[in-house]
């Protein structure tokens, strides 16, 4: 309408779609190229872990992708690991599967990417195969996931060593959603984060004297040595949920409808960006006030005061984790790009690997749905629309505007 052009609906979709193609590609050519692609990767990023699994008829499965610099990397990391998944939009569909640790500045770092057909027990023990490969299986070892049973089976089966915790948030929604009793999340969030059993008791008593089912299902349903601090059999260090991967999903929540090369690029190109910047800006872990440190030390947080007079060294107290030796170890590293395909330098075995598409099952007529479902417990707050002024945060009889004509533009999160 603006360059006085009138076309249908259906022309300018299709314009779109062609426009994106030419951009990030297609769907049909991000598989045939994805063996060249990963080869490439591995050439540039060495030690660079790829898996690419295909059926009989050599249609595309699962696919993993750990980036060498985090794969050396992770040994500087504290060993909690947030594992979650989040859906794909685009034509295949799939799901993202994400394993993160954080660094000892309490940012995100990716340790790497899956893709899949979905959340089931296979494609998720086939995943954590993988990823068991350099993030190994020992006591010290924590992996945080929320309660379903295909994750839990498949943690079970693949780490007999590690130790596997309940994510807190998901606990809490849960209870919320069953038990309706939002006000009890005081409590419940203070024995969570209790690292003295004396506490944790007290603040349970609390939940139990108001709440009995609540106290029952967190202790014998939940397990009190899956959410709470003090009751973990390993070392949990602060992490109590996985919001580091919930903050991943959505930092990709524009890419998700992406070719997979495209979204594997997208991911390439934000933690080679993070890499440079954390190399630049350190940020000391303690806050000083006077001749009080507080600092973030292995279990619980200690005030230590009069160190100097004592001649013990602050520093001493501090997990390596959290030094700045570490942090700069951990980000040591540059993450290169892939360069476009015509520079590519791929063998003939790699360049006739056949990977097709996946079946698509169950195709719904219509536009796909792009917005993500709520977890449980989670609400959404509709926003409201004025029927005279087709403006949006208040409803009619509470408009001010004097005229009929259209006042305001909605929200760009709002679909028109």
């Amino acid at each position: 309408m603006k360059l006085g052009a009138q076309i249908s609906y259906y022309k300018a979709w299709r314009g779109r779609k062609h426009a994106y193609t030419l951009i990030r590609g297609s769907p049909e050519h991000s598989f045939h190229v994805l063996p060249s692609y990963f080869h490439m990767l591995e050439k540039l990023n060495p030690e660079t872990v790829t898996r690419v699994e295909v059926d009989g008829e050599s249609r595309f499965k699962y696919l993993f992708l750990a980036f060498g610099v985090a794969i050396r990397g992770f040994r500087y990391m504290r060993k909690v690991v947030g594992i979650d998944g989040t859906f794909l939009k685009g034509q295949y569909r799939g799901v993202l599967l994400v394993p993160t640790a954080q660094d000892g500045n309490g940012q995100c770092y990716p340790l790497a990417w899956g893709i899949v057909d979905s959340k089931n027990e296979y494609a998720w023990t086939w995943f954590l195969i993988q990823l068991k490969e350099f993030i190994g299986d020992t006591d010290e070892l924590a992996l945080i996931s929320d309660r379903a049973p295909s994750i839990k089976k498949a943690i079970s089966t693949v780490f007999e060593k590690a130790h596997h915790g309940a994510c807190a948030w998901h606990v809490a929604q849960n209870i919320k959603n069953k038990f309706k009793c939002a006000y009890i999340m005081g409590s419940y969030w203070s024995a969570v984060n209790a690292y003295r059993c004396e506490d944790f008791t007290g603040y349970m008593i609390e939940i139990s004297n108001r709440y009995p089912r609540v106290a029952e299902y967190l202790e014998n349903e939940v397990g009190f040595e899956k959410w709470s601090q003090c009751h973990y059999p390993g070392l949990r260090y602060n992490i109590t949920t996985t919001n580091m991967v919930e903050s991943l999903n959505r930092m990709l929540v524009n890419a998700r409808d992406f070719p997979y090369v495209a979204l594997l690029d997208v991911i390439q190109e934000k933690m080679s960006k993070w890499w440079n910047d954390r190399r630049i800006v350190l940020r000391p872990r303690f806050a000083q006030s006077n001749d009080r440190h507080t600092l973030q030390l292995n279990p619980v947080t200690y005030h230590v005061k009069g160190a100097h007079h004592a001649q013990v060294s602050v520093y001493s107290l501090v997990s390596p984790y959290y030094t700045k030796e570490y942090y700069v170890l951990a980000y040591g590293e540059t993450i290169y790009p892939v360069r476009s395909q015509s520079q590519w330098d791929v063998p003939n075995e790699v360049v006739a690997r056949i990977v097709l598409p996946r079946e698509v099952k169950d195709k719904k007529r219509g536009r796909p749905k792009t917005s993500r479902f709520p977890s449980v417990g989670e609400f959404r707050k509709r926003k409201n629309h004025c029927g005279k002024c087709s403006a949006y945060g208040h409803y009619k009889k509470k408009c001010n505007s004097q005229t009929g004509s259209t006042e305001g533009n909605p929200p760009a999160d709002v679909p028109m």
